[in-house]
């Protein structure tokens, strides 16, 4: 038996006022995840265990069967690991966005999505001003930053301060000192480099500073198919999945054409997927859009993104016969701009059926799975 999951991230969100009181997921033209789910089965999923905050690190290592509160190190450790970082054994790694604040407040958390070009030309600038430490770009805002010999620190994830002023939420611990002092670093170094002379002068938006969060040593998780008896892969352009897949043990798959962003090539992801499912017994294929748009707030590109993740979705189901799951790893509210750690709604195709017709937050609520826990999905849908 072959087995795909398909995870668009952020997917899940609240009844809005401006679409008829139907949550994006509701109003987007989805006929393939209603296919699914009229074919299949539905339930709901909690993919954040208590005591952890709703990142997408947490969920994602849940729905993969790995309990956060085993395995969880960090996000900034899972991110070196896909970028291929050797991490030692007193390395702390930290997610280090490239942000843009003003006036003392978080402006955008992705710099306007700064390329990946700019990243590393203001990166390299950057790290000759802080030596101690080791930058490295990833793919467009999303960086790393590595402290040799490093502790630990309390950290706020970006996207979660939007709008706010960011002096109650800087690094506070044991590595707060070398961070704020990089923090203030970046500032400087950022402030008249021509890449921002360059975003201003074409009405882009600044990139302000760095903003190091989520760190931690490296992890050590069983490898996928020993917990599993399964080959798995994993299809996403972002640092974190990836970084999760080869902890794991899993292939990963590079897409050209995925970007991590609105503008991700979906029906390239489509024909990889089908490609890997030849030789894969389980792929994992992660769509950041959705996710992206919910920090957005933009309810016009989430139903855009989702509508395109059940286009992709279509492309494969006309060639795979296998077992299909589509779901959320959380919401992501386009109210709240950020993540919630509400239960998120799941489709399986495949295995049982139930009466639900519509893929859905509120119609998977009535789903024959219930209410389930994420670490026990993989295992139920092997099952």
């Amino acid at each position: 038996m072959k087995y795909l999951l398909v995870l668009g991230d952020g997917m899940a969100d609240e009844p809005l006022a401006g679409l008829g009181g139907m949550t994006p997921l509701e109003y987007a033209d989805t006929p393939n995840m209603d296919r699914i789910a009229r074919e299949g089965a539905c339930g709901m999923l909690r993919t954040i265990p208590e005591d952890f905050e709703p990142g997408s690190d947490i969920a994602n290592l849940s729905v993969l069967g790995y309990d956060p509160g085993r395995y969880y190190t960090g996000r900034g450790p899972l991110e070196a690991m896909s970028m291929g970082i050797p991490l030692r054994d007193d390395d702390v790694a930290y997610r280090c966005n490239i942000s843009t604040v003003v006036n003392g407040k978080m402006l955008d958390f992705s710099a306007g999505h700064i390329s990946t070009r700019e990243s590393r030309d203001l990166l390299e600038a950057l790290a000759k001003k802080v030596p101690d430490v080791f930058l490295k770009e990833g793919v467009s805002y999303r960086n790393l930053l590595v402290i040799n010999k490093g502790k630990g620190s309390d950290t706020t994830p970006p996207h979660d301060i939007v709008g706010q002023e960011v002096g109650p939420y800087l690094p506070s611990g044991e590595d707060a000192g070398i961070l704020r002092h990089c923090i203030e670093e970046s500032m400087k170094v950022f402030l008249g480099h021509p890449v921002n002379k360059a975003r201003i002068s074409t009405g882009k938006t600044p990139a302000t500073q760095i903003w190091p969060w989520s760190g931690g040593k490296r992890p050590a998780l069983p490898l996928f198919h020993d917990k599993y008896g399964k080959t798995g892969g994993m299809i996403s352009a972002v640092d974190l999945l990836n970084g999760i897949a080869r902890c794991a043990g899993m292939e990963v798959i590079t897409v050209p054409g995925a970007t991590g962003y609105l503008d991700t090539d979906y029906n390239a992801k489509a024909r990889y997927a089908i490609d890997a499912l030849e030789h894969l017994d389980f792929l994992y294929l992660h769509v950041e859009a959705p996710d992206e748009a919910g920090h957005l707030g933009s309810v016009e590109e989430k139903v855009k993104a989702i509508e395109r993740v059940d286009e992709m979705l279509g492309i494969i189901m006309e060639e795979f016969s296998g077992v299909i799951a589509i779901l959320p790893d959380h919401p992501t509210p386009i109210r709240l701009k950020t993540h919630t750690r509400d239960p998120v709604p799941f489709a399986v195709r495949g295995l049982k059926t139930d009466s639900t017709k519509r893929y859905s937050e509120q119609a998977a609520q009535s789903g024959i799975y219930g209410t389930i826990d994420a670490i026990d999905f993989l295992s139920l849908l092997f099952s």
